[in-house]
């Protein structure tokens, strides 16, 4: 009965998550209590939780998640400037005169936004309050507004350099190298940021491009459901993409090449990334104090959430380790019947119905450190798990009736767009991406042969 305690230790979590119990204090909680009575019952070895201040001493000193406060300062400055709204507006100038192109727009200023702030309800609720209503006012048909912008806010899971991928890709460093001790390499190779980011781009094109073509075969074989919009002068189009939409794209451009040349650290990339923004900020005019401290005041309280989150986890999974967590999961994949093959689906599917209660960044610090070694030492690429998880999250978060997407546009949408056409827009979406899902299954090259070919990996 004794080696069932991990299991039962993962269910109560979730119930106490479901209870609305705060993340980072139910994981603490619930492994201190697990322990409390492990020591009194002979079950629980006492010296470990000796070890939690080096546990958490070492998260802490992390530099890759410096770079997570640096990203998101940098996302939400984005937002706060107007600078998404104005990507947006000269955007579908440019592509104006061809049906669809509003959406388009959406699509493209969306996967940018997403790729800043890596953050699904950030970037849906921006989304919604700057897109929805230009949609609907040149009657977009509801469902396909709603539906690509939801979709479109799902993008930051996949899309670099989000923070999702930087806390990801830190995880599963970790994962790699406890997964190559467990099989005796004592030489382990790391997984880094850089190379999550790299296996990313190409899924996260794919992505993109599906969206676009669907939107556009949606737009001509239903020209009532997104009408063409005005058509602006070569002059006018030369100054809006020299002004206005250039030097936000370099930016994120020269953050991500970076990361991905080698030339600078995933944090080194963040502050300029950061710097970058307040820049962009500056020259439009919109530096302002209020701005300014709106978009501190929000990092500081999202970075706080991250942080509590990864040092709840870590308790919680030292304790979870120290009843035999780890054996448990390893025997319950290597007895399941498909192999490498049954335990990954298993743990897509978990993950998946996860997707509806918890978020990201709790799946990231409480489920793959449990998983993730098991699955690497069977010999799952750690990049190709990586970009699975991040997708398979992405069509949780879109799918009804849990899809925390949803919730968050239904929260900003008004109230003439009935729950049933959100619903009915993402449908088209979620099957997208499983159809994405199922070609990174089929062919897992579309994730590592770009980085491959890059870094040798």
């Amino acid at each position: 009965m004794v080696e069932f305690i991990p299991l039962l230790m993962f269910g109560i979590i979730c119930l106490v998550l479901l209870a609305g119990f705060p993340v980072a204090f139910s994981l603490a909680g619930t492994a201190l209590i697990f322990a409390g009575l492990g020591i009194l019952s002979g079950t629980f070895e006492a010296s470990l939780l000796g070890t939690i201040p080096n546990r958490l001493f070492g998260d802490m000193t992390n530099t890759n998640l410096v770079a997570v406060p640096l990203f998101i300062f940098m996302g939400i400055l984005f937002e706060k400037s107007n600078l998404a709204e104005d990507l947006l507006s000269n955007m579908a100038d440019i592509l104006g005169g061809f049906r669809g192109s509003l959406a388009v727009s959406v699509i493209i200023v969306g996967a940018m936004i997403a790729a800043s702030t890596g953050i699904v309800g950030a970037t849906v609720i921006a989304m919604g309050l700057i897109s929805l209503p230009i949609m609907l006012q040149r009657n977009y048909d509801q469902s396909l507004a709603t539906g690509t912008i939801c979709a479109t806010g799902t993008l930051g899971q996949i899309i670099p350099p989000s923070i999702a991928l930087v806390l990801l890709g830190d995880v599963l460093s970790a994962a790699y190298q406890q997964s190559q001790l467990s099989l005796g390499i004592f030489s382990a190779r790391t997984v880094s940021v850089g190379d999550l980011f790299m296996g990313a781009i190409v899924p996260g094109l794919i992505l993109v491009i599906a969206y676009i073509s669907y939107v556009l075969f949606k737009a001509y074989t239903q020209p009532s459901a997104a009408p063409p919009q005005e058509v602006r002068t070569f002059e006018n189009r030369a100054k809006i993409i020299l002004t206005t939409l250039l030097p936000p794209l370099v930016l994120i451009v020269a953050v991500l090449g970076s990361i991905l040349m080698g030339i600078a650290t995933p944090t080194e990339a963040a502050g300029v990334g950061a710097l970058g923004a307040m820049g962009l900020a500056l020259s439009k005019g919109s530096l302002n104090r209020e701005n300014l401290t709106s978009a501190v005041q929000s990092t500081t309280e999202i970075t706080s959430m991250v942080f509590m989150i990864l040092l709840g986890s870590s308790i919680f999974s030292l304790v979870f380790r120290g009843f035999g967590g780890d054996d448990l999961v390893n025997s319950i994949f290597n007895q399941m019947p498909g192999g490498v093959f049954g335990a990954m689906l298993i743990v897509m599917i978990i993950i998946f119905l996860l997707g509806f209660i918890l978020d990201f960044i709790q799946i990231t610090f409480v489920v793959v450190p449990i998983v993730g070694p098991v699955l690497m030492a069977m010999g799952v690429d750690p990049l190709w798990l990586g970009i699975m998880i991040a997708i398979n999250l992405q069509t949780s978060f879109l799918t009804p009736p849990f899809g925390f997407a949803l919730f968050y546009l239904r929260g900003v949408a008004p109230d003439s767009v009935p729950t049933g056409a959100i619903y009915r827009g993402v449908i088209p979406f979620i099957i997208i991406q499983i159809l994405v899902l199922l070609g990174l299954a089929i062919f897992p090259s579309l994730v590592t042969a770009l980085p491959n070919a890059v870094y040798g990996i």
